[in-house]
């Protein structure tokens, strides 16, 4: 497939249902900056909040940066302090590119959110190997739940990336990065509209803070 139409079914994708755009993917795709290890912010407070995914495939912690985005990460910690994201499922995963998650169940059904939040993709972090941001629409402020987790520099996605705003980063994988690149390597196939779905579901069991 050539890139135009590679660009052009990616534009057919951006209207998935909180489904991370396809664009992205492919703009990623095309300009990989490396595997390197985390490298956003590395002056990280050390009170830094950190989550625990503990997921089919082995336990992922993040620490969370209230003082770079702290909207998103007050969503989030509500969604994983009402234990919405236990029994959810890393949804789409492409080798290369991210993990994404945090949105549906096993059977695809697409789990009821509050409403979206405003960008914050201007604070500086980036989309760098390890880290964790929103997913959202082709709408910059439709951040519900969903997230991603980048398995390189995805640094396409920064601000003010190919659509103005770029995607907000909020944190980064401090423990368990060889959990994620045993998810990012798992087979994937379509199931009904959606791609990039793993074949054996891979589930969050549970979410929770941790100190």
């Amino acid at each position: 497939m050539n890139a135009r139409n590679l660009l052009s079914r990616a534009a057919r994708a951006l209207h998935e249902c909180r489904w991370l755009p396809a664009a992205a993917a492919v703009v990623a795709a095309t300009s990989l900056a490396g595997t390197h290890a985390w490298a956003a912010d590395p002056a990280a407070p050390a009170a830094a909040t950190r989550v625990a995914f503990d997921t089919s495939e082995g336990r992922i912690v993040v620490d969370v940066r209230a003082d770079k985005a702290p909207k998103t990460v007050a969503n989030f910690l509500q969604y994983v302090n009402e234990g919405f994201y236990d029994g959810t499922i890393f949804h789409r995963v492409i080798d290369g590119f991210m993990i994404q998650g945090g949105g549906f169940t096993p059977g695809l059904s697409q789990k009821p959110t509050r409403p979206p939040i405003a960008s914050e993709s201007t604070n500086g972090l980036k989309n760098v190997r390890g880290s964790i941001a929103m997913a959202r629409t082709s709408d910059p402020n439709s951040a519900t739940s969903q997230f991603f987790i980048n398995v390189v520099d995805n640094n396409k996605l920064d601000y003010p990336s190919f659509d103005g705003t770029g995607y907000t980063v909020f944190g980064s994988v401090v423990q368990g990065m060889d959990v994620v690149d045993k998810i990012r390597v798992v087979p994937v196939g379509q199931r009904g509209p959606y791609g990039d779905v793993p074949v054996t579901a891979v589930v969050i069991k549970t979410a929770h803070i941790v100190k």
